[in-house]
């Protein structure tokens, strides 16, 4: 228990546990004042309560939840695997590893059911997952199976030199046939479940991009990562008026062509072995629900994936 003096009057409920409870962040100690745990004079209390001189405050921080992931048998599309890696083809719909409210039905789960021998580097929730993508993205990934490999390839992203290709389907028309998008990305400072790009936090972001075909106010685009940010290519066609088809976090409201989620589809993945140095490269196609949107705009009927990458 901790008792309110003079000095303490005025400040909020939150920022006095936080300070007094110091290996607790601040967004922890408000989640447990929401959850009822935190009293002032035996009641519950908001997180911007002004404590006064006299006031009792108890912090009832809960026993930690050990975590666990349970594998599942659940498909998996493997393009390669041997004792260092494994690459697979993630379908669209398909979250990578378990969050909160979401421990279930992910890669990670198919991922234990299939092999026990990945790396413990990103903890027991993202065992081997080196980079992801999102939940309605679909293709290439890679996954380490053992820390040596892990620690490689995360160096090999650090350093850029990952070849990542993606295939997506823009509303509006970019700015000529290529283009570089270089615009740092962040936290969105007006809503934190999105990111934007911001000078505030944010952290360098580069995408390259070439045009493919248009058709109408629609453009389907080849892109390039530089960078590895969270939502990057969305945010920044976003940016640029271009927000992808599907899009509703960045994008137009109202659904396109009855796609649930953005078009965006991880189709070349190539890097370095981590124990041979022999250099690996992946192509998968557009799943079928993308094609179908395509054949529907007459486009992607003359460009074959042969020709996809020899277009930079």
């Amino acid at each position: 228990m901790y008792l309110a003096d003079a000095e303490h009057t005025g400040m909020r409920l939150d920022v006095f546990v936080t300070s007094r409870e110091e290996q607790l962040s601040r967004s922890f100690v408000q989640k447990l004042i929401s959850d009822g745990v935190v009293t002032v004079n035996g009641a519950t209390s908001r997180a911007n309560y002004r404590l006064k001189k006299g006031d009792a405050i108890v912090v009832n921080v809960p026993p930690p939840v050990k975590l666990q992931v349970r594998p599942e048998s659940i498909p998996l599309a493997i393009c390669y695997e041997d004792k260092d890696v494994i690459v697979v083809n993630k379908p669209r719909g398909m979250v990578v590893h378990p969050a909160e409210g979401n421990y279930a039905g992910t890669l990670v789960n198919a991922l234990l059911h299939h092999c026990q021998d990945l790396s413990g580097i990103n903890g027991v929730l993202r065992p081997g997952i080196i980079h992801r993508i999102d939940k309605d993205t679909s293709g290439l990934l890679m996954v380490a199976k053992n820390d040596l490999a892990h620690e490689n390839l995360a160096g090999q992203l650090k350093e850029h030199s990952v070849r990542r290709g993606y295939l997506a389907l823009a509303h509006g028309a970019p700015a000529g046939e290529r283009g570089v998008v270089d615009a740092p990305i962040g936290r969105d400072p007006r809503d934190r479940q999105r990111m934007a790009v911001t000078q505030r936090n944010g952290k360098a972001a580069v995408t390259r991009y070439r045009v493919l075909e248009r058709a109408g106010n629609y453009t389907w685009l080849k892109l390039r990562l530089e960078t590895g940010r969270t939502h990057q290519i969305r945010v920044h066609m976003a940016y640029i008026g271009c927000p992808l088809v599907g899009d509703s976090k960045y994008g137009p409201g109202k659904p396109h062509f009855g796609l649930n989620g953005q078009f965006l589809h991880a189709y070349i993945l190539g890097f370095m072995h981590p124990r041979s140095g022999d250099y690996l490269e992946f192509t998968v196609p557009l799943p079928k629900e993308l094609t179908v949107i395509l054949n529907k705009l007459g486009i992607g009927e003359n460009i074959d994936y042969k020709t996809l990458l020899s277009l930079e």
